[in-house]
């Protein structure tokens, strides 16, 4: 039906970017309405159940949560268009080789993390089949681990100058900029992660007692202080914001219907329009995490201690939180030896 009507409106006006998402929304709504009726469910392919078995595979016997198991399905699909080209019923020809040689082709498409999540799907993928008799071979013992060597990278972070130089690029006259103000303000004040800001609701903000509740990584909740000026940034966005929606989320789409965002990938598009409208250059990529760098890399050259940024930023690990030691220069000077000579 959207196809149909946007060739029928081609024909006489020009196609605006977001008509096609717009329209699938109004459908949706209008089904949930009962006003028109359910869409059909389109049919059963091999491909589809073989998605559906593995996805209740990783949630039952995996227990990765929903949006985990959305991240690994994308190189499962790859790995299937590149390996088995004949669809799912070329799955039992699956050879040794032909997993080694698309390991070789991608593991180093990205970062050496994107490799080793890449070769934990394929593996957990392979193990599933077996495990299910499509294939004889065992085939996930020839998948390689990728070696990442802990705590070799150095963080990437902008200055306090930098951060303010974003958070005065919005334009606070408009909902939109009120908005994308009080969300770039979680991400550098309190260095939320994008999926923990797009979850947030009305109900995780006790205001009188000044703390949020946040739904971290792991299914784990955490209560946090709200600053003052995190409070007034939000307060801001909600004075004009409320009569348009009956949504509980915190933040919602501009675009009607008012809804709140599906995933943390808008955080991410907001903070990166942000970066590239302040003239913040060569840090877009990074997206809404390099907010929480910033924060940690601040905070430490402020003199907060590591475990004191560790708990800010529910690292379940030490090593984690260690990595921002790289960039304390004043205090890594401290450990040096002298140069020989005397030498700076």
């Amino acid at each position: 039906m959207t196809e149909r009507y946007l060739k029928y409106r081609a024909r006489k006006l020009c196609i605006q970017a977001g008509d096609r998402a717009a329209l699938k929304r109004l459908l949706s709504v209008l089904r949930e309405a009962g006003m028109i009726a359910p869409a059909p469910l389109p049919p059963t392919t091999p491909e589809h159940q073989i998605f559906e078995g593995f996805s209740d595979y990783l949630r039952q016997e995996r227990g990765l949560a929903p949006r985990s198991i959305i991240c690994h399905l994308p190189s499962i699909r790859r790995f299937l268009r590149e390996v088995c080209p004949a669809g799912a019923r070329d799955l039992g020809n699956i050879s040794r080789e032909g997993v080694t040689r698309y390991i070789e082709r991608h593991a180093r498409d990205g970062s050496a993390e994107s490799g080793k999540r890449m070769c934990w799907s394929l593996r957990a993928f392979l193990r599933y089949f077996h495990h299910k008799g499509v294939t004889r071979l065992a085939l996930a013992d020839c998948v390689p681990s990728v070696r990442q060597w802990k705590l070799a990278s150095l963080p990437t972070y902008l200055s306090a100058a930098q951060v303010q130089k974003v958070l005065d690029g919005c334009d606070r006259a408009t909902t939109m900029g009120r908005r994308d103000y009080a969300i770039l303000m979680l991400l550098a004040k309190l260095g939320l992660r994008a999926g923990e800001v797009a979850t947030l609701t009305l109900d995780d903000i006790d205001w009188r007692s000044g703390e949020m509740l946040i739904r971290a990584k792991g299914r784990q909740r955490a209560r946090m202080p709200m600053p003052p000026d995190v409070g007034a940034a939000i307060v801001a966005y909600l004075r004009d914001r409320r009569s348009t929606s009956s949504c509980r989320r915190l933040f919602l789409r501009t675009p009607a219907p008012h809804v709140g965002f599906a995933s943390g990938c808008a955080i991410t598009v907001i903070a990166k329009t942000a970066l590239e409208r302040a003239g913040v250059r060569g840090y877009a990529h990074h997206g809404a995490h390099i907010f929480r760098h910033s924060l940690a890399t601040e905070l430490l050259r402020s003199g907060a201690t590591l475990s004191e940024i560790g708990q800010l930023l529910r690292h379940e690990s030490h090593d984690t939180t260690r990595i921002y030691a790289k960039v304390d220069i004043q205090r890594l000077r401290t450990l040096s030896l002298p140069w020989p000579g005397g030498a700076q």
